[in-house]
């Protein structure tokens, strides 16, 4: 059965962000990520983590632009000097945080300039924490109209360029389907490069039961890969209280206790 975390900016969003911890240490939760942990200081996130016994599975660079601009522009030509100066920002987060992964946004751009951009801002990136892990993850056009990376063959491409061990593909279910339909064929075809995974039932973002996708063959596609890394929930839950949305947890528990 796969390791899963949570992701407290999406799930137990009903209560206030320090007591999310709590609340996802009681539903049966080892560990969390966090999409942007840059609004309170990274100690007192830290206090929350080590008082209820999680690991911080990963979190999103860059920090948000609170000027107004938009959410990532690792691939934008022009902006590397911003780029560098914000993942310095996020490494001394990290440095307090001790996140697994640094998920890379690519941000809005294309074509061939964008991509030897991209390239670049992750080799230099790889470089400057070689003892920290990056992801990239391919985002859907639905959802991230104009984002850069929003294809798995690209970011085969993309991380073969950037030959980096530092570097790896960040696989999610929801944005999978949305952008190829068959989430388990992406799986099947990716997932000697997946680092990170996470999961949520398109078309909205929904917990794992609430689309076609047979979420328990995923888990079992998973296992018998050999993938070990965390399967986050990252949805949006569509019930009020998130501890009602967790069905999909209980039936993968026990399935694996029939085993």
């Amino acid at each position: 059965m796969p390791k899963f975390a949570a992701n407290i900016s999406l799930l137990f969003a009903e209560l206030p962000y320090l007591e999310r911890f709590q609340a996802a240490a009681e539903a049966g939760f080892k560990a969390v990520e966090i999409l942007f942990p840059y609004e309170l200081a990274a100690k007192e996130t830290r206090r929350a983590l080590l008082a209820n016994g999680l690991e911080l599975v990963l979190i999103n660079a860059p920090p948000p632009n609170y000027t107004g601009g938009e959410p990532g522009y690792a691939a934008v030509p022009g902006g590397e000097a911003r780029f560098q100066s914000d993942i310095r920002r996020v490494l001394r987060y990290a440095d307090v945080l001790k996140p697994g992964l640094i998920h890379i946004m690519s941000g809005y751009a294309s074509g061939p300039e964008a991509l030897d951009c991209f390239v670049r801002n992750l080799q230099w990136a790889a470089d400057t924490a070689p003892n920290q892990a990056f992801t990239i993850e391919p985002l859907n056009p639905v959802s991230q109209p104009g984002y850069f990376l929003n294809d798995y063959d690209l970011a085969a491409e993309v991380l073969d360029r950037v030959d980096r061990p530092n570097l790896g593909l960040q696989y999610d279910s929801f944005h999978a389907q949305m952008i190829h339909s068959d989430p388990l064929e992406i799986w099947d075809r990716f997932h000697n490069r997946v680092i990170h995974a996470q999961i949520g039932a398109a078309p909205h973002r929904s917990e794992p039961g609430s689309s076609e996708l047979d979420f328990q063959t995923l888990f079992k596609a998973m296992e018998v890969s050999g993938y070990e890394g965390w399967v986050s929930a990252e949805y949006t839950p569509s019930t009020p209280l998130t501890t009602s949305s967790l069905d999909w947890m209980h039936k993968a528990v026990l399935a694996n206790a029939d085993l």
